[in-house]
């Protein structure tokens, strides 16, 4: 059987995203690193709706922690594997650069940069030995494209990923894997919740948010056997702001 994996699936872009895979028939597993209530909360809401869905606690930017978790997944689904891997952990600490403490700087880079790294690399060697492969997608960001202000870590790290993207997707496409992109704009999310909505929605020419659902159905597509010939691609979804 072919599971999914969604880092950060407790909350936000994680939660719709994990709710969607579940809804075109792919057992989930839910990654959180410390909101249990969370991440229990979305997966009775698709074993409500008659999904599969697991928890696996673990914190991306722990090589340990990885390691352990989806050794110990592994060792009880030995036939089965993990195919589809949405690189969704991030966090966001803005602040002017010369202001940023050392740690807002690490911690950003940390998660996003280094746990696409510890979580992909684990997971790749089976999807590349499948005769089925895989679908990597990994969720980046408006500031990764263009850079904000206020954001010098997080537009780092997102472009980190951007990069990242575009030179894996060339190693794994002969192995049938492939590998995308999602750069959302401004979405209705914890994470954005703190932003001047109002103001910003004024640079939006949609002039509102997105939603997570409308993320997830993009990610779902990509996760899809139409997505097959779609690979090394960087997807904006943004209402139209660049």
């Amino acid at each position: 059987m072919k599971y999914s994996l969604v880092t950060g699936g407790s909350r936000g872009l994680g939660r719709a995203i994990c709710i969607k895979l579940a809804s075109m028939g792919i057992p989930v597993i839910i990654n959180y690193q410390s909101n249990q209530a969370a991440a229990e909360e979305v997966r009775d809401i698709i074993l409500a709706s008659g999904g599969q869905a697991s928890l696996m606690k673990f914190d991306v930017s722990k090589q340990e922690e990885v390691t352990s978790a989806l050794n110990s997944w592994e060792k009880e689904h030995p036939d089965d594997y993990i195919a589809y891997l949405v690189n969704n952990a991030g966090i966001r600490r803005d602040n002017v650069m010369f202001m940023m403490p050392d740690n807002d700087w690490h911690s950003v880079i940390d998660i996003t940069v280094n746990g696409f790294f510890y979580v992909t690399r684990a997971l790749l060697p089976k999807m590349m030995s499948r005769k089925h492969g895989g679908r990597i997608v990994n969720m980046t960001s408006l500031s990764g494209l263009k850079g904000m202000a206020g954001q010098t870590n997080y537009s780092a790290a997102k472009a980190a990923i951007i990069g990242a993207t575009k030179s894996l997707a060339q190693e794994a496409a002969a192995r049938n894997v492939t590998v995308n992109a999602v750069a959302p704009g401004f979405i209705e999310t914890d994470m954005t919740r703190d932003l001047p909505q109002d103001e910003l929605k004024q640079l939006v020419p949609m002039k509102r948010f997105g939603k997570p659902e409308e993320v997830a159905e993009l990610v779902g597509f990509l996760c899809s056997d139409s997505a097959s010939y779609i690979t090394g691609e960087v997807i904006s979804i943004n209402g139209g702001l660049y």
